[in-house]
């Protein structure tokens, strides 16, 4: 297998394995779920997007993962420092849910008992999405309708193999996707003039004990677009997801770390984190506000999740050596453990 920057072509040989590994500024890799020989209770993929202001953020979540079918809704409440997450879940989806093979086209759609959503993209590239989730907050329904600009510059791409020959990861990250909108809880609403926000889309095969570190920031600097995805823990370190982005170009970063701070022996989440990477183009300070923590042990199954939302402070270092100074600005990082 060669690894670095991707080329286009078949994600998928004819036995299911990768036909590459690396990365790549833009989705060059076709992928196609009947190619995937990994098991097809084993498949996984979902769309999540995150979308706010310095109020309130919104994150979505459709995700077909064959043995269960997941839609979930989070609001972020920057001001009051707390959240609201519900999820509904479905059982053997198997594909069902047609999830796109690429990021740029198709609608994805859910709905069951109390809960639509979808994600709608238009033939220009504009994104529309809405959810209504019935009972959302006691009795209180939820509603949002985001509607977000056509993609414009650089993405991170990036392939990712296992230990097992079939199992493999397909992952598009979106940073700094303008737009506007509106949400509401029963009589209460709040208006989007001018949010940012981000997509993660995923396709892929996975081990069933994982974890994994990722960070994502989208925001302005100066009236300029500024973002920021760091990640690692899962897969063959072949190649990263670390990029700074800037003006809608993307700058490759190489390996990052999280150092979460410890208080009686466990991870503190709440604890300013320090964020750098191995060539000194990062020093960033993370100062959470809000654990959106989601833990579940269903003996075969489990997930300990932290995301934790708050603001970015420091420096990154373009490709040029041009220095972004980071100041105040909302995004979020997470450390997650599963067995899936």
């Amino acid at each position: 297998m060669r690894s670095g920057l991707l080329g286009a072509g078949k994600l998928l040989d004819a036995r299911g394995v990768l036909c590459e590994g690396g990365y790549a500024f833009s989705q060059v890799k076709d992928y196609d779920r009947k190619a995937v020989k990994g098991g097809k209770l084993r498949i996984k993929e979902w769309d999540y997007y995150y979308f706010g202001d310095d109020k309130y953020a919104i994150a979505l979540t459709v995700a077909d993962n064959s043995y269960m079918s997941l839609a979930s809704a989070s609001v972020i409440d920057y001001q009051h420092l707390r959240y609201i997450t519900k999820s509904k879940i479905g059982l053997f989806p198997k594909g069902k849910l047609r999830m796109p093979s690429d990021c740029s086209s198709g609608d994805v759609s859910f709905e069951k008992r109390g809960v639509q959503i979808k994600f709608s993209i238009a033939a220009d590239g504009a994104r529309r999405l809405t959810c209504r989730y019935e009972k959302f907050d006691g009795k209180r329904d939820f509603e949002c309708e985001l509607n977000l600009e056509p993609i414009s510059g650089d993405n991170i791409t990036v392939a990712v193999p296992f230990k097992k020959k079939k199992q493999f990861y397909y992952n598009t990250k979106v940073n700094c996707l303008r737009g506007r909108g509106e949400f509401s809880i029963g009589d209460e609403s709040h208006k989007f003039e001018n949010g940012f926000g981000g997509l993660d889309w995923g396709r892929g095969v996975w081990p069933y004990r994982n974890r994994w570190f990722w960070s994502s920031l989208s925001c302005e600097v100066e009236d300029v677009p500024f973002g920021l995805n760091l990640g690692y823990g899962f897969g063959k370190p072949i190649a990263s997801e670390n990029v700074i982005f800037y003006d809608g170009k993307a700058h490759k970063i190489d390996d990052v770390r999280f150092e979460i701070p410890y208080t009686q022996g466990k991870l503190d989440y709440l604890k300013p984190w320090k964020i750098t990477d191995d060539k000194q183009r990062l020093e960033l300070l993370f100062y959470p506000m809000i654990d959106r923590a989601d833990r579940m042990n269903a003996v075969v199954l489990s997930t300990n999740q932290h995301q934790v939302f708050g603001k970015f402070y420091g420096k990154a270092t373009l490709d040029d050596g041009k220095i972004v100074a980071v100041s105040d600005k909302l995004g979020f990082a997470e450390h997650v453990v599963n067995k899936w």
